[in-house]
């Protein structure tokens, strides 16, 4: 339907979570940064900043008074310079896991990426998983047809039960259709996002 998906467009996550491309320290401390910026604000809105801010830090580096001047977020800003004064060293390790679980805790464990955001950056850096969103979880529990799961939906702390729910549902869907989870999870979050599916 010609929308954007996230950071990058459908095609280019469909490509990139059936082969990962693997990035230099950079393009790593980029995807973090979009990440950190994108929670709690529309996609429309965390592009802007996220260009604002990635043009700050190329052309003077990730100083923090220069980039709250940009966006006034003490925490947000505070993360964005650690991981770009460390990225060569994050992105070493990451690529340096041997297996995708390892890969999103460790993603987890970077300043202010919680579980469920290291996801999101998993998959934006093309590891084939769900990010356990509010919009996923709904759905997730309507799929399970148990109306108990809705008081579990919890976008800070994600309840065992709904990401079973979840992970069933994306079972299926990956069976029906081929497609790797993180792809239809994209796909279901921007329908859910915009309307085009309801919950």
């Amino acid at each position: 339907m010609g929308m954007d998906s996230d950071a990058q467009s459908f095609d280019e996550i469909k490509a990139n979570l059936s082969r990962r491309h693997v990035c230099g320290p950079d393009e790593f401390a980029v995807h973090c940064t979009y990440v950190i910026l994108a929670g709690g604000f529309s996609q429309k809105t965390a592009k802007k900043i996220h260009a604002k801010i990635m043009d700050e830090i190329f052309a003077h580096g990730a100083d923090f008074d220069s980039l709250m001047a940009l966006f006034a977020n003490r925490n947000k800003i505070n993360a964005i310079c650690k991981i770009w004064q460390r990225r060569a060293e994050y992105c070493a390790e990451y690529y340096g896991l041997a297996d995708t679980g390892a890969r999103v805790a460790f993603l987890s464990r970077l300043p202010h990426i919680g579980k469920i955001t290291a996801n999101h950056l998993a998959r934006n850096l093309g590891e084939d998983v769900v990010k356990y969103d509010i919009w996923i979880q709904r759905l997730g529990v309507l799929y399970s047809g148990d109306a108990a799961l809705r008081g579990k939906i919890d976008n800070g702390k994600l309840d065992p039960a709904v990401r079973a729910a979840c992970d069933e549902m994306f079972g299926h869907l990956c069976a029906e259709t081929g497609l790797p989870r993180g792809y239809i999870d994209v796909v279901l979050w921007k329908s859910l996002q915009t309307g085009l599916v309801k919950v």
